[in-house]
């Protein structure tokens, strides 16, 4: 016990059975539990009222699949949240307001994304959500301050103002995107989102002061495994536009809540690694549609990462080697950070644990399905067998 208390200890845990340590657990498992239990029944009634992504040629379905997986992610992770801060274990008042503004954002674009996914809205419609998101987090304080590095010193106050606010929108609208792009091949996004959740987490776990940030990932790590569990290949549900945004949307709101320091003057290779995956994929994306002469915002192509893995890998190989690219860039992320070797080989052990975990889970489940249906169909007339 007392080795297990100096590793809690030394992974920045200074009270390891105190009540902010149990408040995260407890986030966590809440989240968890209730997003893998919530599904199945989300998923029956979505395919009895039509909310589904039909098969065509992009997609890899090859009948209605459900796409409201982003509901059960949203309704996990803000149950979760309200638990935890009703329980008032972390005193966050100091930046209530914030975390208000987030998971209103959040909601607002969980809600709209939705709508997208079941009737399909203009590019331009989106985006205007996604600014008036991205404004909800500004207007209350959560946005880079390009004033506190050295490259800006002695520019104009009135110019800094005009780039924070560029800077905060390209931001929080680009990392929002660059997730839903991601969302092509089952488990893909889903896990991405987990693991910047998982190390992100372990990164404010390091400071009392961003309890508010360690919550709110907490939460959205919880809820991202819960999806998994229905989501690795062959899912049976899928996040949606709704899911994708949310996860974009939080990670990058959390980073201005503190998590990453960005307003603090620190170095900003550490931030773009922690969401170094999609956002490389959406810059390739983005300079091939420009080469060629396409629209970066027209009709989504073939020519994510996870498209041109998926030929030669499958589906399943696909989400794991993104996986473990999207943990590599984590990891190199903690290190920018200044985080610890022993916390970065503990949180990368404990990612590696829980995805692995999910994914066994969902393939003895496809296992006793199909012997399950292959016992429940009829043997064909002459075949000799009793």
């Amino acid at each position: 016990m007392a080795a297990a208390v100096r590793f809690l200890h030394s992974l920045g845990i200074s009270n390891p059975f105190g009540l902010g340590f149990f408040s995260v657990i407890i986030t966590f498992l809440v989240a968890w539990i209730f997003t893998q239990r919530f599904i199945p029944a989300l998923r029956s009634f979505a395919v009895r009222v039509g909310w589904a992504d039909l098969p065509n040629e992009r997609r890899l379905n090859k009948l209605p699949l459900p796409n409201v997986g982003g509901l059960a992610i949203f309704a996990g992770f803000i149950g979760s949240v309200v638990i935890a801060w009703a329980l008032r274990p972390i005193v966050i008042e100091r930046v209530q307001i914030q975390v208000l503004a987030i998971l209103l954002g959040g909601a607002l674009l969980v809600l709209v994304g939705f709508i997208d996914d079941q009737f399909g809205l203009p590019p331009w419609t989106r985006l205007v959500v996604q600014t008036l998101s991205a404004a909800v987090l500004m207007v209350n304080g959560l946005s880079i301050d390009l004033a506190s590095f050295s490259w800006f010193v002695g520019w104009p106050p009135w110019l800094l103002g005009a780039l924070d606010i560029a800077t905060t929108w390209l931001w929080v609208v680009g990392i929002t995107n660059a997730f839903n792009l991601m969302d092509g091949v089952d488990g893909v996004a889903g896990g991405i989102g987990f693991i910047a959740s998982m190390v992100l987490l372990a990164v404010s776990a390091q400071f009392a002061s961003r309890a508010a940030a360690t919550i709110l990932l907490a939460g959205l790590a919880g809820a991202a495994l819960g999806f998994l569990r229905h989501n690795f290949n062959p899912s049976r549900i899928i996040m949606g536009d709704a899911g994708a945004y949310l996860f974009g949307y939080t990670l990058a709101a959390v980073a201005l809540l503190g998590t990453l320091k960005l307003a603090a003057g620190a170095s900003l290779v550490a931030p773009v690694l922690f969401l170094g995956l999609p956002i490389a994929d959406t810059t390739q994306v983005v300079i091939g549609r420009l080469r060629r002469g396409v629209n970066p915002l027209s009709h989504p192509d073939k020519t994510h990462l996870h498209h041109r893995l998926l030929g030669p890998l499958g589906a399943r190989r696909t989400a794991v080697v993104l996986w473990v690219v999207a943990l590599l860039f984590n990891m190199i992320g903690m290190w920018a950070q200044g985080i610890s070797l022993r916390v970065i080989a503990a949180i990368s052990l404990a990612v590696v644990f829980f995805l692995s975990w999910v994914a066994f889970r969902r393939l003895m489940a496809l296992r006793r399905e199909t012997e399950q249906a292959e016992a429940d169909t009829p043997l064909p007339s002459g075949s000799g067998k009793p």
